[in-house]
């Protein structure tokens, strides 16, 4: 395991998922349901940056690794998980909307060592749509995890809309994985 600062971050933002979640177990007298929800936001987007910023620093700095690339994607799908679990439990999102984007990710990191295996990793690598939900995601959830009152309106119901937009954009993106993924295959097979 190399450590260096693209991979320090990566680790910094897997700290942070405890933490986010924790804040929501914290005694109602220590903290109020409005600054849990403020903090729970703050160190989510925190993490989020850490995710974009790890993969500029280790492509910039030359300090790319297998380690790096194995642990960034076991952060990001722990850190959306945790999230989606607790705004689950806190009646924020619907146990669906969860299942489906969890579910998807597994799947899909399921194909992508598969195809990995069977050297056509290229054809389930990140595309456009993929790049979409993942954009609808990392909006919704943070504000989803506010849910408060943002220059005077309530900001749940954008969430909702756009963790919705993410679900569907997450099973099409699948699709198109999957679909892809069976053409490789195939040709895979006639050689």
């Amino acid at each position: 395991m190399q450590l260096n600062i693209p991979n320090t971050l990566t680790w910094a933002r897997i700290v942070l998922i405890p933490l986010f979640v924790g804040v929501f177990y914290l005694p109602a007298n220590w903290l109020g349901m409005a600054d849990k929800n403020f903090w729970a936001c703050v160190m989510f987007i925190l993490a989020a940056i850490t995710d974009w910023f790890d993969g500029y620093l280790a492509r910039k700095l030359g300090q790319t690794s297998a380690f790096g690339a194995f642990l960034d994607p076991v952060a990001d799908k722990l850190m959306v998980g945790a999230a989606l679990v607790m705004l689950v439990e806190l009646g924020r999102v619907d146990a669906l909307i969860a299942f489906v984007i969890i579910g998807r990710e597994i799947t899909i990191s399921a194909l992508r060592e598969w195809m990995a295996q069977v050297g056509a990793s290229r054809s389930v690598a990140v595309s456009f749509i993929g790049k979409l939900k993942t954009t609808a995601q990392m909006i919704a959830i943070p504000v989803l995890l506010y849910d408060g009152t943002l220059f005077g309106f309530s900001v749940r119901q954008t969430g909702t809309v756009l963790i919705w937009v993410a679900a569907v954009l997450t099973l099409w993106s699948m699709g198109y994985y999957l679909k892809r993924a069976a053409v490789a295959l195939s040709e895979v097979e006639k050689s």
